[in-house]
């Protein structure tokens, strides 16, 4: 009996053996676990296939690596998009250095300021000031500017149909301005009842314009202590041409002018006119001629009458 169990336990023995032998690969990457005769379970078996299942994992491990290996490449192109931008930004600061060049060709042309106008175009501007639904203030005449300095010499003449009428009426003081794109003149009026006068008592202009040799200046005049224009009150001031000397070379020359402040007719007319003394009939002169003809006459007269007498006594001597 304790023959054939061990027989038994041989042939058991040996066909566990034969499957194990079929069942494991023909070569692993791990060393088998030894054989134990006395083992009389399959335990082992299974302890070799999780090795097997171990050594499957750092293959897939293997792979990861090569994909990060992946993601440096796309980080490499990166940069090289990076590397095209700032070639850009180059292109930029080469677009600002043309606009400084733009902006220095603008400038000398906007520089210059227009040529003077021909005197043959001085013309007769009507300025009216309102006061209310009246008028308080008119005046009809052509003005220029004179410039005479070492620096500059030419005139500036006022277009009417480019000049702005601007000021008030007060009950005794007036101001008319007249401006325009290159500067303004302002007359300042007063009335006077004690001396039943209206007149001028302030006069002043600006003017920035570029004369012939001149260059672009400024122009300005003031004169505050003047008697111009005086009228009587309810009369207009006439007169032809006038030229007011400004101080240091600066003129403004008033042609053909008739003005009159405050006290103007219902119909909105001027009223009676004083001329000015250039307008002014002088009788002196006729006086002068008159009396020298007459001295002449009486010369002759006494010449002849004194021939005459000569010749009658030497008739009587015979």
């Amino acid at each position: 009996m304790k023959a054939a169990v061990l027989v038994y336990f041989a042939l058991a023995v040996l066909s566990l053996t034969g499957t194990a032998a079929a069942a494991r690969p023909p070569a692993t990457e791990t060393p088998a676990a030894p054989f134990s005769p006395n083992s009389p379970t399959p335990t082992p078996k299974t302890t070799t296939t999780t090795p097997a299942h171990n050594a499957t994992t750092p293959a897939h491990n293997a792979t990861t690596p090569a994909h990060n290996a992946t993601t440096p490449a796309h980080k490499t192109t990166t940069p090289a998009h990076n590397a095209t931008t700032p070639a850009h930004n180059t292109t930029t600061p080469a677009h600002n250095t043309t606009t400084p060049a733009h902006n220095t060709t603008t400038t000398p042309t906007t520089t210059p300021r227009p040529a003077p106008t021909p005197s043959a175009n001085l013309t007769v501007g009507n300025y009216t000031l309102m006061k209310g639904k009246a008028v308080c203030l008119m005046a009809m005449m052509a003005l220029q500017i004179r410039v005479q300095t070492p620096e500059a010499n030419g005139t500036f003449i006022v277009q009417p149909n480019k000049t702005k009428t601007q000021g008030g009426c007060g009950d005794t003081t007036a101001n008319l301005t007249l401006a325009f794109k290159e500067g303004f003149i302002t007359f300042l009026f007063n009335k006077s009842v004690a001396d039943d006068a209206v007149y001028v008592n302030e006069l002043r202009f600006r003017l920035s314009y570029s004369f012939v040799g001149g260059g672009n200046a400024d122009y300005q005049a003031d004169n505050s202590s003047v008697h111009l224009f005086s009228a009587r009150v309810g009369h207009s001031y006439s007169c032809r041409a006038q030229s007011l000397s400004m101080g240091k070379g600066l003129y403004l020359d008033v042609d053909q002018d008739r003005m009159q402040a405050f006290n103007l007719t219902k119909a909105n007319e001027f009223g009676t006119p004083d001329h000015c003394p250039a307008d002014q009939s002088d009788y002196r002169v006729a006086v002068g001629v008159g009396v020298t003809l007459l001295v002449l006459i009486v010369v002759v007269v006494v010449v002849y009458l004194l021939g005459r007498r000569r010749r009658t006594d030497g008739y009587q001597s015979l």
